[in-house]
């Protein structure tokens, strides 16, 4: 409605720290296979092992840190986990080993994890229900324009700084991101805010919430009517791990001159052009239509990025043609699906339990990366890069088909709102 404000003080500034967090996030992605390979001699079966521990640790928190911040105030949680990131910068510039270097990008994984469920939680929270879906469209936005910019900076400065000038950056960055993150202003859920006042008063808790505090069973850390369509969203995301992380080693492989960091620009594009109507049509309630149509592009992008290797045989030019095609197939289609998936999610659970609603979404999506980044290095070792996405496409024709067959009529069955 008109008179939903959205872009209050405090919105911008969760959108001014998300962004400037994920562009510290996204500096280092392209990066660190050629760090390790460089600086630590990793062969390429193993980079996916290694870089697959952030992915681990991030999906093993997330479910404990929904409880968590359902549980207790949010913004302290969430600006105690961005410090902690910040932190991690740090340590990569320190460290000396590829053990610490492990131990790092797993607790890295932690904080990561944590930060980006409140972050994401706390976007619900402060804005209007019935401009929820823009909000979280632009609120997506700001990652996309963090992916533009990021992987672009990253591979430009691995050609002329060292890895601890790049570390450095995105400490800096990520700093100012959290001097934004301490401006915002959060509503404090009502459950919370009354278990608070009760331990404050002394006085005993609503039979409802006293209910709650005794009864910690599996459906507080995960929301279990998200299963359904968090198997949809882990298909969908193992291909999508593949490609953010080799995606420059591919093109490399299959001879392509033109700088790859504008792969993540032209993605980034796609999707926050997609977005921004996507977040409009999903507060009418097209939401799980704007998921259905929104895989047909994925599903050509993967097709066509796994075919690119045998264009190449024939002509260089129309190599790079396709291959700068896909990003923003693949941007269209998941920014339309992006913001229909988080508000599916938010639509499946209470009030009270959005938090668990949002760690559920971003586990399965962590869940598909982790898997992704595992098992494309050791395909690669195999068949090079190629058939991964190949591979990719299929999974996706499989996660269309349970979407469309199953996830559908759960959600039209159970949703809440």
């Amino acid at each position: 409605m008109a008179h939903d404000k959205l872009f209050t003080r405090s919105y911008i500034s969760i959108l001014a720290a998300n962004f400037l967090l994920f562009f510290g996030f996204w500096l280092l992605i392209p990066i660190l296979p050629f760090y390790l390979k460089e600086n630590f001699h990793c062969p390429e079966a193993m980079l996916g092992l290694i870089l697959c521990c952030y992915t681990v640790s991030a999906l093993c928190v997330r479910p404990f840190s929904g409880f968590m911040m359902d549980k207790f105030p949010r913004k302290p949680i969430y600006i105690l986990c961005y410090s902690i990131c910040i932190c991690m910068f740090l340590g990569y510039i320190l460290t000396a080993t590829l053990a610490w270097f492990i131990v790092l990008r797993a607790l890295h994984g932690v904080a990561f994890g944590s930060v980006t469920v409140g972050g994401n939680t706390l976007c619900v929270d402060i804005t209007p229900s019935s401009r929820r879906g823009e909000a979280l469209g632009y609120y997506g936005l700001t990652n996309n324009t963090a992916m533009a910019l990021g992987p672009m900076t990253g591979l430009f400065m691995h050609s002329h700084i060292t890895y601890q000038g790049i570390f450095l950056t995105a400490m800096l960055v990520s700093l100012c991101g959290l001097a934004c993150a301490c401006t915002v202003k959060a509503r404090m859920p009502e459950t919370v805010r009354k278990r608070i006042e009760a331990a404050k008063s002394g006085q005993k808790l609503p039979d409802a919430l006293a209910g709650q505090r005794r009864k910690v069973s599996l459906d507080r850390f995960i929301l279990l009517k998200g299963i359904p369509v968090s198997i949809s969203l882990l298909l969908l995301s193992i291909p999508y791990g593949a490609t953010t992380n080799f995606v420059a080693m591919y093109a490399g492989e299959i001879h392509i001159t033109a700088p790859s960091g504008f792969f993540f620009t032209l993605m980034a594009a796609g999707m926050g052009a997609s977005r921004i109507f996507a977040g409009k049509l999903v507060d009418k309630g097209y939401i799980t239509q704007c998921i259905h149509y929104g895989y047909y592009p994925v599903i050509l992008a993967f097709l066509c990025l796994g075919s690119c290797r045998f264009v190449a045989e024939a002509s260089p030019a129309a190599t790079t043609a396709l291959f700068f095609t896909v990003p923003v197939l693949l941007g269209v289609g998941f920014g339309v699906m992006f913001p229909a998936m988080n508000s599916l999610y938010v639509n499946l659970a209470p009030n009270n339990q959005r938090a668990t609603a949002t760690s559920t979404y971003l586990t399965a999506w962590d869940v598909g990366i982790g898997i992704g980044i595992l098992t494309s290095g050791f395909i690669a070792h195999i068949f090079t890069f190629y058939m991964v996405y190949l591979a990719g496409s299929v999974l996706c024709v499989v996660s269309l088909v349970y979407f469309v067959r199953k996830v559908t009529p759960h959600y039209n069955m159970n949703k809440l709102r």
